[in-house]
């Protein structure tokens, strides 16, 4: 969950931390798996929270350690020599999965308005879709548009933690990620058009 504008600096400040890794026999597939994993716990605290705030808190957390997870896992496979196909895929699968626990379980919680949980899953969807789909035609889609994956699960994170304050923080949050997610999608189909229109 690391911003493309910000990939290679975070690659360079974590590496010499993950390499050794590699030596313990922990894959990068077992990473990506610990990864989905905590998020399933997030969607967990989310949808139990029952009015208590803490959890709210510990979600945030979560769900940051799901993010950073993700980040380490690619880390680990380019530094190791086992980036692969499979890998790829599986990481890309789960980062999906681990998008629809998060908001299933604030919907399920009642800590957003149905339609805008729904709203911001779909759109978190199809931010990855879009870039997937130009990918395939041969359109680069890395660091297109406002709010790639990284900056709406921190902006989730945060209106988590600001909960404990002031608890309709989260509904506007995901407010805010459904209408970022969409615009993404509109900033990506329009990127697409130009790159094709002028080859």
């Amino acid at each position: 969950m690391v911003s493309s504008s910000l990939k290679k600096q975070f690659e360079k400040a974590v590496l010499s931390l993950v390499r050794p890794l590699a030596g313990t026999g922990l894959t990068p597939n077992h990473v990506t798996v610990l990864g989905l994993a905590v998020a399933c716990l997030t969607a967990w605290l989310y949808g139990t929270w029952g009015g208590d705030r803490l959890r709210l808190v510990a979600a945030a957390a979560t769900l940051l350690l799901s993010g950073l997870l993700d980040a380490v896992d690619g880390v680990l496979a380019r530094s190791s020599g086992n980036a692969s196909r499979l890998g790829g895929f599986l990481d890309s699968v789960s980062d999906r999965y681990s998008d629809a626990l998060a908001f299933s379980g604030l919907i399920l919680g009642g800590l957003c308005d149905a339609w805008v949980g729904l709203a911001a899953l779909v759109g978190s969807l199809m931010v990855s879709y879009c870039r997937s789909r130009a990918e395939a035609e041969g359109v680069k889609m890395t660091g297109v548009g406002l709010a790639e994956r990284a900056e709406r699960m921190v902006l989730l994170a945060a209106a988590s933690l600001a909960s404990y304050w002031w608890l309709p923080s989260l509904n506007y949050g995901v407010i805010m990620i459904a209408a970022l997610a969409h615009a993404t999608v509109l900033q990506r189909g329009m990127y697409f058009k130009k790159v094709v229109e002028t080859r």
